[in-house]
């Protein structure tokens, strides 16, 4: 797998294009003219295997390593770079809120059950933020703003995102920054850096990026996988992370 990995915080957008997309499928013009109107289909989209060759387009799969804090970046890659004996004791969150604006694509949320071989539950909920939490392998939710981050725990290679217009506008304050799920112990994340409405394909797919994550996929290439139309979005953290890979790093 070719992939490029940026490091730093800004910029992290090409003007309504998030800076991973222009550089991996190009620049999208025509979705500036109408920010709020449908994308542009990526040619990953679904199509994250591990070892799978990479469309014919001569692309490379990007990932935006935030370095506001030098510390928090090494922190952030040694949690990437994680691989257990064995498995810890694991959920994926998947949390319908209180904003159905935001709830777009509670559709895809997948039934809670149990995936004892990766010794994971999958938890669909309703409710507006986990508090207390300490096993959180992926948390899905949609917020302007998620509460209660300060409680929880996540998991080394834990993903986490929210559905929301601004979070990748990494350094705006006028709804929750995609940053601070990085800096609350997440591993990777993804947020929009333009309005991009509410369409769920602007979105991470959380049928997708679970069913590809916990087959051992990285977190560039399941989060990759996981959005239909990513012109507007930006995925940060670390690349390589890869906790249900039997394998090490690549």
């Amino acid at each position: 797998m070719r992939a490029t990995l940026m490091v730093w915080t800004a910029p992290y957008a090409v003007e309504c294009n998030a800076i991973t997309a222009a550089y991996t499928n190009g620049y999208d013009a025509a979705q500036c003219l109408k920010p709020c109107g449908p994308g542009k289909e990526s040619p990953y989209f679904d199509k994250a295997a591990s070892g799978h060759p990479l469309p014919g387009n001569g692309g490379r799969l990007s990932m935006l390593l935030p370095t506001e804090s030098v510390e928090q970046a090494r922190a952030l890659i040694e949690r990437g770079a994680t691989r257990f004996m064995t498995l810890p004791r694991a959920s994926a969150y998947f949390l319908t809120t209180s904003d159905p604006a935001r709830n777009s694509r509670a559709q895809f949320f997948p039934p809670t059950s149990k995936l004892t071989p990766k010794n994971l539950t999958i938890r669909s909920m309703k409710m507006d933020a986990l508090d207390g939490i300490d096993d959180i392998m992926i948390y899905q939710t949609g917020l302007a703003r998620v509460p209660k981050l300060d409680t929880l725990r996540f998991l080394p290679g834990a993903l986490a995102d929210h559905l929301t217009s601004s979070g990748g506008a990494l350094l705006d304050d006028q709804q929750m920054s995609s940053l601070r799920w990085l800096e609350a112990g997440a591993t990777a994340s993804y947020g929009a850096v333009s309005e991009p409405c509410n369409y769920w394909q602007k979105f991470p797919n959380p049928i997708l990026l679970l069913k590809n994550y916990v087959n051992g996929n990285t977190a560039l290439e399941a989060y990759w996988s996981s959005v239909a139309w990513p012109a507007q979005g930006v995925f940060i953290g670390d690349p390589l992370a890869a906790p249900y890979r039997k394998s090490g790093r690549d």
